[in-house]
């Protein structure tokens, strides 16, 4: 009993001491978790004094001793914890075709379903900033250009009529491609105001701009073609000033005999997907035809792979159709590999170690299910009661949701593979041959015990390659504290995330995707492989293709490439820009504006990094 009340006595000193934090603004780790809140802004701040103190209140209330033993053995880590008490779900694949078409009521009124593109477009970020307050994590559009194609439609059918009223003698032909030009100028409009709704529009109390992400690239259709081409003009255009845009989070589906030859209908816009990357940082590609995502493809546009920006995906599903529609992570929970490694004598000692632990965060996940399927539709209307989550409209708001939220899935996800392997052998993956096979042997059994999960529980367990942001700095400091600097483990600031190749690391392009590549498959809630460039490639797009079409022949299922995208502010130069501006001198930091990535998605101002990540960022180098 003393020792449960002065672990609780503990809590509330460290909440006081986080609010103190919060009120001087003088904790950059504390306010900035989250590259994409502002922590300085009164809700910004106002959301991190409800966030810690909802941390404190699942950490004493909702978590089993065992797991909170193991958190503060700095091992677990159950991500979003604060969003606990709500028993939220993470993100969604929202099926937006299905909402437009019926009709949906954001709580505020009912919502018809749109006559064209323009409409089409602003409902679509209505229903983004909708359901972003009713999951703590991000959501997405599986099919954007195969959703929005009817409306593109709708809108050429509508100039067509009004042309025809014209009181002037028009050949078909004519009145057609006079309605398509000015469908054309109406598609583009809808993608600009789309493009600027997403990074000015707020959500969570207007804490931030809310987490979204499209997949796009494989309608034919004369629609869904132009509907993708003014999406990544208008991404080029940039925002009111040029700058560019921070959301959506954008991915092109690469699928052979639709985009990927230069035979195929799409071909021109896979081109003009890297010529906006070149500029843009997005979009991301993704990969219909690797192994692990071809296996659930039928032919239908609705059984290709998709994925949110961050990396999280979706497709298996024990409980119904094994595609991505309407669902999503329910949460996760990732696992401190380094520290196992630390702990362990040797490898076999290792797995044992992991395999302890694995049962740990498998019966926390299992908890915070329990507590997420005990809550209400009525909990959760627009999630629940307009067809967002599948097979959810049916039920009366008294429901419990455990039924519909089955179909989600419960991931485990790991840091530090690099940092583990160079405690274990010296050396990591991206160093030896010994080191990759043995990483090849975790990971891979991370999986299937993933795999077993699902089995014995019944429910849709899956690993996840975490994409870590204030993780990656917390579970260092930690490990540092206990087991001191170590050359190549714990000396710098933050792990490595996931599997990939440490970022400081010097490699080449096509080795760091070959070496990577083998790991995606174990992965099945999500991966993703970054190469960093060293240059502008705006004028070097078969650089781009290059690692496009290496990232498909060595079974990459989501890749993004980075690259400096620099803007001064006093004369608008784009471009790469170090001390000054080559075009007018500036030599003031706070006048250039540096975008880069952060956990898959983009930011303008490093500022709001936490340190960690500011470290990292700092190290990495460029692939050749």
């Amino acid at each position: 009993m003393d020792t449960m009340k002065n672990d609780k006595n503990k809590q509330v000193g460290g909440l006081i001491e986080a609010f103190h934090h919060i009120v001087k603004v003088d904790n950059q780790d504390l306010m900035q978790e989250n590259a994409n809140v502002d922590g300085r802004s009164p809700m910004g701040q106002l959301g991190k004094f409800g966030s810690e103190g909802a941390r404190v209140y699942a950490t004493t209330y909702l978590l089993s001793d065992v797991t909170k033993e193991a958190m503060r053995e700095n091992i677990i880590y159950p991500h979003d914890l604060d969003f606990y008490v709500t028993g939220t779900t993470t993100c969604s694949q929202i099926p937006l075709g299905k909402l437009l078409e019926n009709g949906f009521n954001t709580g505020h009124g009912y919502m018809r379903e749109p006559k064209d593109i323009k409409s089409a477009m602003a409902l679509a970020a209505i229903i983004l900033q909708a359901n972003q307050n009713m999951q703590h994590g991000g959501q997405a559009f599986p099919l954007f250009d195969i959703d929005l194609a009817p409306y593109v439609r709708k809108t050429f059918e509508k100039n067509k009529k009004r042309i025809e009223s014209y009181p002037m003698l028009l050949t078909v032909e004519q009145t057609e491609g006079i309605a398509w030009k000015e469908t054309e100028r109406d598609v583009y409009q809808a993608c600009e105001a789309f493009i600027h709704n997403a990074n000015s529009m707020h959500s969570r109390g207007g804490g931030q701009v809310p987490f979204i992400s499209i997949n796009y690239g494989t309608d034919t259709s004369r629609e869904g073609r132009m509907l993708t081409k003014n999406l990544l003009l208008a991404t080029q255009a940039g925002l009111g000033n040029g700058e560019t845009p921070i959301f959506p989070i954008q991915i092109f589906k690469v699928k052979k005999g639709i985009n990927f030859s230069k035979e195929d209908i799409n071909y021109d816009l896979y081109r003009l997907a890297l010529e906006t990357t070149s500029k843009r940082l997005f979009p991301n590609f993704s990969f219909v035809d690797a192994p692990f995502n071809l296996q659930y493809y039928n032919g239908t546009h609705e059984s290709e792979v998709c994925y949110m920006g961050c990396r999280t995906r979706i497709m298996g599903n024990i409980h119904g159709e094994e595609n991505a529609i309407g669902r999503g992570n329910l949460s996760f929970t990732s696992i401190n590999l380094v520290k196992l490694a630390l702990m362990s004598k040797n490898v076999e000692t290792f797995f044992h170690t992991v395999d302890r632990y694995i049962d740990i965060a498998i019966k926390q996940l299992l908890e915070r299910y329990e507590y997420q399927a005990s809550k209400l539709v009525a909990d959760f209307k627009f999630l629940y009661t307009q067809g967002v989550w599948k097979g959810s409209e049916q039920l009366p708001l008294h429901e419990h949701v455990r039924e519909i939220i089955k179909q989600g899935s419960l991931s485990v996800g790991f840091i530090g593979l690099a940092e583990c392997l160079v405690a274990l052998i010296g050396k990591h993956h991206g160093e030896s041959e010994e080191s990759l096979q043995l990483g090849i042997r975790i990971i891979r059994h991370m999986r299937e015990r993933m795999d077993d999960a699902t089995q014995q529980y019944n429910l849709n367990f899956s690993l996840i390659a975490t994409p870590a942001e204030g993780l990656s700095g917390k579970f260092t400091r930690k490990d540092r504290e206990e087991f001191g600097e170590i050359e190549g483990i714990t000396n710098r600031d933050y792990y490595t995330n996931s599997f990939h190749v440490p970022v400081y690391y010097s490699i080449k392009a096509i080795d760091k995707i070959r070496i990577e590549g083998k790991f995606h498959t174990y992965c099945n809630a999500g991966h993703i492989t970054y190469i960093e460039l060293d240059g502008d490639v705006t004028h070097n797009i078969e650089a781009l293709d290059k690692i496009v079409r290496a990232m498909a022949t060595n079974n990459i299922g989501y890749g993004s490439i980075n690259h400096p995208v620099d803007t001064c502010k006093c004369c608008r130069y784009k471009g790469i820009i170090y001390e000054q501006c080559p075009a007018c001198g500036n030599e003031d930091a706070s006048e250039i504006e540096r975008i880069r990535r952060i956990t898959g998605y983009l930011v303008g101002d490093l500022t709001k990094w936490n340190t960690a990540k500011q470290r990292e960022e700092e190290d990495r180098v460029k692939h050749s």
